[in-house]
Protein backbone atom coordinates (compact mmCIF):
# COMPACT_ATOMS: atom_id res chain seq x y z
CA UNK A 1 0.00 0.00 0.00
CA UNK A 2 1.28 3.33 -0.78
CA UNK A 3 1.68 5.57 2.17
CA UNK A 4 -0.78 7.95 3.23
CA UNK A 5 -0.08 11.98 2.74
CA UNK A 6 0.35 14.40 5.62
CA UNK A 7 -3.56 14.50 5.44
CA UNK A 8 -5.65 11.40 5.44
CA UNK A 9 -9.66 11.20 5.51
CA UNK A 10 -12.00 8.83 4.95
CA UNK A 11 -15.41 7.71 3.69
CA UNK A 12 -17.76 5.52 4.24
CA UNK A 13 -21.12 4.64 2.25
CA UNK A 14 -24.05 3.07 3.28
CA UNK A 15 -25.38 -0.49 3.16
CA UNK A 16 -26.97 -1.34 6.65
CA UNK A 17 -25.55 -4.75 7.77
CA UNK A 18 -23.32 -4.64 4.86
CA UNK A 19 -21.03 -2.45 7.04
CA UNK A 20 -19.46 -5.27 8.77
CA UNK A 21 -17.66 -6.43 5.75
CA UNK A 22 -16.07 -2.61 5.65
CA UNK A 23 -15.21 -2.85 9.43
CA UNK A 24 -13.48 -5.96 9.07
CA UNK A 25 -11.68 -4.93 6.12
CA UNK A 26 -10.46 -1.79 8.07
CA UNK A 27 -9.52 -4.15 10.50
CA UNK A 28 -6.38 -5.17 7.96
CA UNK A 29 -5.80 -1.46 7.30
CA UNK A 30 -5.56 -0.71 10.98
CA UNK A 31 -2.80 -3.83 11.79
CA UNK A 32 -1.00 -2.64 8.94
CA UNK A 33 -0.82 0.92 9.86
CA UNK A 34 0.21 0.33 13.79
CA UNK A 35 -2.30 2.29 15.04
CA UNK A 36 -5.83 2.98 15.81
CA UNK A 37 -7.70 4.37 12.70
CA UNK A 38 -8.58 7.73 14.91
CA UNK A 39 -4.94 8.15 15.33
CA UNK A 40 -4.29 8.13 11.37
CA UNK A 41 -7.73 9.82 10.11
CA UNK A 42 -8.67 13.89 10.74
CA UNK A 43 -11.32 13.91 8.93
CA UNK A 44 -14.06 11.17 8.50
CA UNK A 45 -17.40 11.78 6.40
CA UNK A 46 -20.48 9.00 6.47
CA UNK A 47 -23.68 8.26 5.33
CA UNK A 48 -26.24 5.79 7.31
CA UNK A 49 -24.10 2.45 7.97
CA UNK A 50 -21.32 4.43 7.05
CA UNK A 51 -22.12 6.95 9.94
CA UNK A 52 -21.95 4.75 12.59
CA UNK A 53 -18.15 3.56 11.31
CA UNK A 54 -17.41 6.93 11.09
CA UNK A 55 -18.23 8.08 14.57
CA UNK A 56 -16.26 5.21 15.55
CA UNK A 57 -13.47 6.28 14.42
CA UNK A 58 -14.06 9.66 15.18
CA UNK A 59 -14.44 8.23 18.80
CA UNK A 60 -11.54 6.30 18.59
CA UNK A 61 -12.79 2.63 18.82
CA UNK A 62 -10.80 -0.39 17.36
CA UNK A 63 -12.21 -1.56 13.84
CA UNK A 64 -12.06 -4.99 15.63
CA UNK A 65 -14.49 -3.66 18.49
CA UNK A 66 -16.79 -2.17 15.42
CA UNK A 67 -17.00 -5.31 13.91
CA UNK A 68 -18.23 -6.92 17.45
CA UNK A 69 -20.42 -4.32 17.55
CA UNK A 70 -22.23 -5.26 14.55
CA UNK A 71 -21.84 -9.38 14.87
CA UNK A 72 -23.73 -8.68 18.47
CA UNK A 73 -26.19 -5.56 17.66
CA UNK A 74 -27.08 -6.83 14.08
CA UNK A 75 -29.64 -9.99 15.41
CA UNK A 76 -30.84 -7.78 18.10
CA UNK A 77 -31.59 -4.63 15.54
CA UNK A 78 -33.04 -6.88 12.98
CA UNK A 79 -35.16 -8.91 14.85
CA UNK A 80 -38.22 -10.16 13.08
CA UNK A 81 -41.53 -9.12 14.03
CA UNK A 82 -44.80 -8.27 12.66
CA UNK A 83 -43.60 -4.96 11.61
CA UNK A 84 -41.00 -6.73 9.29
CA UNK A 85 -43.24 -8.79 7.64
CA UNK A 86 -46.38 -6.03 7.72
CA UNK A 87 -44.06 -3.21 6.86
CA UNK A 88 -46.46 -1.52 4.25
CA UNK A 89 -49.31 -1.47 7.46
CA UNK A 90 -46.17 0.44 9.77
CA UNK A 91 -44.14 3.54 9.89
CA UNK A 92 -41.22 1.02 9.68
CA UNK A 93 -39.98 -2.42 10.62
CA UNK A 94 -37.57 -2.04 13.33
CA UNK A 95 -37.11 -0.09 16.62
CA UNK A 96 -34.11 1.68 17.09
CA UNK A 97 -33.59 0.99 21.23
CA UNK A 98 -30.95 -0.93 20.69
CA UNK A 99 -28.45 0.93 18.21
CA UNK A 100 -29.71 3.74 20.23
CA UNK A 101 -28.28 2.14 23.45
CA UNK A 102 -25.38 0.74 21.89
CA UNK A 103 -24.00 4.45 20.23
CA UNK A 104 -24.90 6.36 23.71
CA UNK A 105 -22.83 3.55 25.45
CA UNK A 106 -19.87 4.53 23.12
CA UNK A 107 -19.89 8.08 22.75
CA UNK A 108 -20.46 8.30 26.49
CA UNK A 109 -23.19 11.16 25.52
CA UNK A 110 -20.82 13.43 23.89
CA UNK A 111 -22.23 15.64 21.17
CA UNK A 112 -20.65 16.77 17.85
CA UNK A 113 -19.00 19.52 19.71
CA UNK A 114 -16.93 17.49 21.69
CA UNK A 115 -14.87 15.96 18.58
CA UNK A 116 -13.42 19.41 18.31
CA UNK A 117 -11.38 20.83 20.89
CA UNK A 118 -7.42 22.10 21.61
CA UNK A 119 -6.67 18.61 22.71
CA UNK A 120 -7.92 16.89 19.39
CA UNK A 121 -9.84 18.50 16.62
CA UNK A 122 -11.50 15.59 14.78
CA UNK A 123 -13.86 16.59 11.67
CA UNK A 124 -16.60 13.94 11.66
CA UNK A 125 -18.87 14.82 8.71
CA UNK A 126 -22.38 13.01 9.19
CA UNK A 127 -24.99 12.81 5.98
CA UNK A 128 -28.65 13.01 6.60
CA UNK A 129 -31.46 13.91 4.80
CA UNK A 130 -33.71 16.57 6.60
CA UNK A 131 -37.32 16.37 5.43
CA UNK A 132 -38.92 19.23 6.65
CA UNK A 133 -36.73 21.74 5.02
CA UNK A 134 -36.35 19.52 1.78
CA UNK A 135 -32.38 19.19 2.18
CA UNK A 136 -29.41 16.87 3.25
CA UNK A 137 -27.70 17.86 6.47
CA UNK A 138 -24.53 17.52 6.88
CA UNK A 139 -23.38 17.38 10.69
CA UNK A 140 -19.99 18.55 11.46
CA UNK A 141 -18.40 19.14 14.92
CA UNK A 142 -16.94 22.91 14.29
CA UNK A 143 -20.00 24.11 13.03
CA UNK A 144 -21.96 26.11 16.03
CA UNK A 145 -25.53 25.07 15.03
CA UNK A 146 -24.04 21.45 15.35
CA UNK A 147 -22.00 21.47 18.30
CA UNK A 148 -24.87 20.76 21.02
CA UNK A 149 -25.95 17.56 18.88
CA UNK A 150 -25.49 14.64 20.57
CA UNK A 151 -23.35 12.26 18.35
CA UNK A 152 -26.37 9.46 18.67
CA UNK A 153 -28.74 11.63 17.49
CA UNK A 154 -26.78 12.53 13.93
CA UNK A 155 -26.28 9.09 13.50
CA UNK A 156 -29.55 8.03 13.94
CA UNK A 157 -30.57 10.29 11.63
CA UNK A 158 -28.17 9.24 9.16
CA UNK A 159 -28.98 5.51 9.25
CA UNK A 160 -32.60 5.68 9.29
CA UNK A 161 -33.30 4.03 5.93
CA UNK A 162 -36.80 5.02 5.26
CA UNK A 163 -39.72 2.15 6.34
CA UNK A 164 -36.50 0.06 8.25
CA UNK A 165 -36.38 2.69 10.70
CA UNK A 166 -38.16 5.25 12.61
CA UNK A 167 -37.69 9.37 11.56
CA UNK A 168 -35.67 10.89 13.88
CA UNK A 169 -36.96 14.19 15.80
CA UNK A 170 -39.90 14.36 13.32
CA UNK A 171 -37.74 15.82 10.41
CA UNK A 172 -34.49 13.62 9.77
CA UNK A 173 -34.07 10.35 7.91
CA UNK A 174 -31.05 8.58 5.82
CA UNK A 175 -28.61 10.52 4.32
CA UNK A 176 -28.51 8.33 1.48
CA UNK A 177 -31.78 9.93 -0.25
CA UNK A 178 -30.17 11.75 -2.55
CA UNK A 179 -26.82 11.78 -3.93
CA UNK A 180 -24.99 11.27 -0.63
CA UNK A 181 -24.57 7.40 -0.45
CA UNK A 182 -21.29 8.25 -1.44
CA UNK A 183 -19.80 10.98 0.78
CA UNK A 184 -16.50 11.13 -1.10
CA UNK A 185 -17.78 14.33 -2.40
CA UNK A 186 -18.34 15.41 0.89
CA UNK A 187 -14.92 14.33 2.40
CA UNK A 188 -13.19 16.02 -0.39
CA UNK A 189 -14.46 19.31 -0.02
CA UNK A 190 -14.20 19.57 3.53
CA UNK A 191 -10.83 18.48 3.41
CA UNK A 192 -10.42 21.66 0.60
CA UNK A 193 -12.06 23.93 1.34
CA UNK A 194 -13.67 23.72 4.87
CA UNK A 195 -9.89 22.32 6.25
CA UNK A 196 -8.06 23.99 3.97
CA UNK A 197 -6.02 20.84 2.79
CA UNK A 198 -3.87 21.44 -0.33
CA UNK A 199 -4.95 18.30 -2.46
CA UNK A 200 -1.02 17.12 -2.89
CA UNK A 201 -0.83 16.54 1.09
CA UNK A 202 -4.18 14.99 1.26
CA UNK A 203 -5.18 10.85 0.72
CA UNK A 204 -8.78 10.25 0.75
CA UNK A 205 -9.65 6.51 0.90
CA UNK A 206 -13.34 6.15 0.11
CA UNK A 207 -14.74 2.79 0.97
CA UNK A 208 -18.00 1.25 -0.44
CA UNK A 209 -20.08 -1.64 0.35
CA UNK A 210 -20.16 -4.03 -2.40
CA UNK A 211 -21.92 -3.97 -5.29
CA UNK A 212 -23.01 -7.30 -7.87
CA UNK A 213 -20.44 -8.35 -10.21
CA UNK A 214 -19.83 -7.43 -13.94
CA UNK A 215 -22.73 -8.38 -16.34
CA UNK A 216 -24.85 -9.46 -13.67
CA UNK A 217 -26.48 -5.55 -12.59
CA UNK A 218 -28.64 -5.12 -15.10
CA UNK A 219 -32.68 -6.62 -16.31
CA UNK A 220 -32.82 -9.59 -18.50
CA UNK A 221 -33.48 -7.98 -22.18
CA UNK A 222 -37.51 -7.57 -22.43
CA UNK A 223 -37.99 -8.39 -19.02
CA UNK A 224 -39.09 -4.54 -18.01
CA UNK A 225 -41.44 -4.45 -21.06
CA UNK A 226 -45.07 -5.43 -19.34
CA UNK A 227 -43.47 -4.27 -15.61
CA UNK A 228 -46.37 -2.90 -13.41
CA UNK A 229 -45.99 -0.01 -11.64
CA UNK A 230 -45.26 -1.74 -7.94
CA UNK A 231 -42.46 -3.43 -10.48
CA UNK A 232 -40.40 -0.85 -11.82
CA UNK A 233 -40.10 0.82 -7.97
CA UNK A 234 -36.74 -1.55 -7.58
CA UNK A 235 -35.00 -1.11 -10.59
CA UNK A 236 -35.60 3.35 -11.06
CA UNK A 237 -34.21 3.00 -6.57
CA UNK A 238 -31.26 1.24 -7.86
CA UNK A 239 -30.35 3.10 -11.22
CA UNK A 240 -30.67 6.12 -8.90
CA UNK A 241 -28.50 5.35 -6.25
CA UNK A 242 -25.94 3.01 -7.90
CA UNK A 243 -26.12 6.39 -10.87
CA UNK A 244 -25.80 8.53 -7.82
CA UNK A 245 -22.64 7.00 -5.97
CA UNK A 246 -20.58 6.07 -9.13
CA UNK A 247 -21.09 9.88 -9.99
CA UNK A 248 -19.40 11.30 -6.58
CA UNK A 249 -16.45 9.17 -7.21
CA UNK A 250 -15.76 10.40 -10.93
CA UNK A 251 -16.62 14.02 -9.38
CA UNK A 252 -13.93 13.87 -6.96
CA UNK A 253 -11.36 11.98 -9.21
CA UNK A 254 -12.03 14.91 -12.19
CA UNK A 255 -12.57 17.90 -10.22
CA UNK A 256 -10.03 17.50 -7.42
CA UNK A 257 -6.47 17.45 -9.10
CA UNK A 258 -3.36 16.26 -7.21
CA UNK A 259 -5.61 14.53 -4.51
CA UNK A 260 -4.52 11.12 -3.60
CA UNK A 261 -7.87 9.39 -4.11
CA UNK A 262 -8.39 5.97 -3.55
CA UNK A 263 -12.23 4.51 -4.34
CA UNK A 264 -12.71 1.15 -3.03
CA UNK A 265 -15.27 -0.93 -4.05
CA UNK A 266 -16.11 -4.75 -4.02
CA UNK A 267 -18.17 -7.41 -5.96
CA UNK A 268 -20.29 -9.40 -4.03
CA UNK A 269 -23.73 -11.79 -4.13
CA UNK A 270 -26.72 -9.54 -3.82
CA UNK A 271 -27.30 -8.97 0.41
CA UNK A 272 -30.48 -7.16 1.46
CA UNK A 273 -29.22 -4.35 3.85
CA UNK A 274 -31.36 -6.48 6.91
CA UNK A 275 -29.77 -9.79 6.03
CA UNK A 276 -28.45 -11.25 9.36
CA UNK A 277 -28.26 -14.26 8.07
CA UNK A 278 -25.53 -13.30 5.83
CA UNK A 279 -22.78 -12.13 8.47
CA UNK A 280 -20.19 -14.70 8.01
CA UNK A 281 -20.24 -14.03 4.16
CA UNK A 282 -19.76 -10.60 4.93
CA UNK A 283 -16.84 -11.22 6.98
CA UNK A 284 -15.51 -13.62 4.66
CA UNK A 285 -15.85 -10.93 1.98
CA UNK A 286 -14.54 -8.35 4.30
CA UNK A 287 -11.08 -10.26 4.74
CA UNK A 288 -10.68 -10.16 0.98
CA UNK A 289 -11.78 -6.05 0.54
CA UNK A 290 -9.07 -5.71 3.34
CA UNK A 291 -6.55 -7.58 1.51
CA UNK A 292 -7.76 -5.24 -1.47
CA UNK A 293 -6.99 -1.91 -0.04
CA UNK A 294 -3.61 -3.12 1.39
CA UNK A 295 -2.66 -3.70 -2.13
CA UNK A 296 -4.23 -0.81 -3.82
CA UNK A 297 -7.06 -2.72 -6.31
CA UNK A 298 -8.94 0.43 -6.18
CA UNK A 299 -12.80 0.27 -8.22
CA UNK A 300 -11.74 -1.00 -12.04
CA UNK A 301 -14.55 1.04 -12.93
CA UNK A 302 -13.29 4.63 -12.30
CA UNK A 303 -10.01 3.87 -14.37
CA UNK A 304 -11.53 4.82 -18.11
CA UNK A 305 -10.35 7.20 -19.47
CA UNK A 306 -12.27 10.82 -19.96
CA UNK A 307 -12.70 12.44 -22.98
CA UNK A 308 -13.43 16.06 -24.01
CA UNK A 309 -15.03 17.55 -26.83
CA UNK A 310 -11.74 19.27 -29.11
Amino acid sequence: MKPFRKHAAIALDGGGIRGVMVTKALEALEIALGKKLGDVFELAAGTSTGSIIAAGIALNLRAAEMTTMYQTLAPKIFQKSWRTYLWFLANYRYPNDELERQLDAQSQGKTMGALWTAARKFDLVIVARDLHQARTRFFKPWKPEYQALPITTAVLASAAAPTYFPVIEGRYSDGGIGSFGNPCFIAAYEARFCLGWEPAETTLISLGTGKLPPGTQGLPLHAPDHYTPIQWLAPILDSFLSDAGDQQSRIVQQLFTGLDFRRFQISTAPIALDDVAQVGKLIEYGEKFGQMILSDQTDPDLNVPVYRAQ
